[in-house]
């Protein structure tokens, strides 16, 4: 996360990713499950839109771009966005390999391509040294259930003591 930069003054519009996220070239751990070349592929082709309407962090399950809330770009604290954009990544890599990312079959956190997002999400942050109880903060978003969230994290293999 050392070289992780993010561009914050930036307005509403698309920007390709890289004028807004930085440094991503250098996450080894991304580069091994992406593949280099496919890590390249993406920070190079990958679109963001700001926009004011979103409140975080999303992919666009129509063309594989990515949603970015403007107001979560301007206030959301360094590690979450870098463990959100590298979690979207994820995903981008999935709409490339035709994977569904919505399969409303599953719940969201019984879905394959989260679990694969949330759990890379995971050791990232263990190795920017985030603390079990933390990673399980970030983890919890209002889309879902407190039982959910425990799942989650018990599927995750998160040890959170509340």
């Amino acid at each position: 996360m050392d070289s992780f930069e993010v561009h914050r003054e930036l307005q509403e519009g698309r920007y390709k990713l890289r004028e807004i996220f930085c440094g991503l070239d250098n996450v080894q751990s991304l580069g091994t499950h992406l593949g280099d070349t496919s890590l390249k592929q993406i920070l190079d082709g990958t679109e963001v839109t700001i926009s004011n309407e979103a409140d975080y962090m999303y992919v666009n399950d129509v063309d594989g771009s990515l949603v970015l809330g403007l107001e979560y770009l301007r206030t959301g604290e360094d590690h979450y966005l870098y463990l959100d954009i590298i979690h979207e990544l994820i995903h981008v890599k999935q709409y490339l390999d035709g994977r569904k990312l919505f399969d409303e079959s599953y719940s969201y956190v019984d879905r394959p391509t989260e679990i694969e997002a949330y759990q890379f999400t995971v050791n990232e942050a263990r190795k920017i040294g985030m603390s079990d109880e933390a990673i399980a903060e970030y983890l919890y978003v209002e889309w879902i259930t407190r039982p959910d969230h425990r799942r989650l994290l018990r599927t995750l293999g998160v040890q959170a003591k509340k």
